[in-house]
């Protein structure tokens, strides 16, 4: 007799393999769109004479030799969206791990979340809360994907993005300890507009939506938690896109470095950024090409603004930064 745990075994491992084809072959058709894309921007002049031959006689005809590259295209994508990120049976979260926690340690994750809760509440919460590692530049989740999560980052550096014309990316927020993501777009019924990414190796923990909905409509001192951070949010991407869209180059970096400062603080020497950027995220928050990014990193350290050394900036005039943001 086969004992019933060989059957689950098989079963579990069948579903992890199945899952990473599904995810391999996605990323496959994704980059074969974008082939065909790129080769149809680069190639759509160039025209070919033709002659057909059929049971009517013969005709000449002139058409772009790459005519047929949107239909292909159209046929990649069609692929795409036939394998969609919720079928590859979430693959995203194969490193979660469901450990008993105390809720000393729930509470000290979640402070904001744990403290408004009665003691129920906090009894739900605490079985359906999950904790996730990711590795640097891992991808937490992807622009389309549907939202099942409340995410809460405990430790690490994370970035929201999206992706813009031509691969160039743009950040939208960066996400420090203890604060809130991912959860806006289940409020709206709607798919990721944006994607998640770690800067860093960090620790998230991960909270299903229907607990909180839950949680919302039985509690609300945690409601008017939730509508002040939206509302927090909001504001900071108003002032964030007028700056962006209305400041020149210099004032652009000077108030992403001053922003970055604020949100992860500096090291011991209080003047060091506690977060090491590539010139492209440095570039993709500041709404400007990397080679501009760097320009214009040389020109502050010329000037003794700052100093840099490799990934690290130190800030050594934050009011002239200051000065030079306000002014744009």
């Amino acid at each position: 007799v086969i004992p019933v745990s060989y059957y689950k075994s098989v079963f579990f491992a069948s579903r992890f393999i199945f899952s990473h084809i599904l995810c391999k072959a996605e990323k496959i058709i994704h980059f074969c769109a974008l082939g065909v894309l790129f080769i149809n921007r680069g190639f759509q002049k160039i025209f070919v004479r033709c002659k057909v031959k059929n049971g009517f006689g013969s005709f000449n005809f002139r058409r772009k030799i790459f005519d047929i590259f949107p239909k292909a295209l159209s046929f990649f994508f069609f692929l795409s969206n036939f394998v969609p990120y919720n079928m590859v049976l979430q693959h995203n979260y194969k490193q979660m791990g469901k450990r008993e926690l105390t809720e000393a340690e729930i509470s000290e994750s979640i402070p904001d979340l744990w403290q408004p809760l009665t003691t129920e509440q906090r009894e739900l919460l605490a079985k359906n809360f999950t904790i996730q590692k990711y590795k640097k530049n891992e991808t937490i989740y992807c622009e389309g994907e549907t939202p099942m999560h409340l995410m809460c980052l405990i430790s690490g550096k994370v970035k929201i993005f999206k992706e813009g014309v031509g691969g160039r990316s743009q950040i939208i927020r960066v996400i420090k300890d203890k604060e809130y993501f991912a959860y806006r777009a289940y409020f709206a019924e709607e798919n990721f507009v944006t994607a998640a990414a770690a800067f860093e190796p960090c620790t998230i923990c991960l909270i299903p939506m229907p607990t909180i909905m839950k949680l919302l409509r039985e509690n609300n001192e945690l409601a008017m938690f939730f509508i002040r951070q939206l509302s927090v949010d909001l504001g900071i991407s108003d002032e964030r896109t007028v700056n962006l869209t209305q400041k020149h180059i210099r004032g652009r970096l000077a108030e992403s470095l001053l922003f970055l400062k604020e949100t992860y603080g500096v090291e011991e020497d209080q003047s060091t950024l506690s977060i090491y950027l590539s010139r492209e995220d440095l570039a993709n928050l500041s709404n400007m090409t990397t080679s501009n990014a760097i320009r214009t990193l040389s020109n502050f350290a010329t000037e003794k603004l700052i100093t840099i050394d490799g990934r690290k900036i130190k800030i050594i005039e934050e009011e002239k930064l200051k000065k030079i943001s306000k002014i744009g």
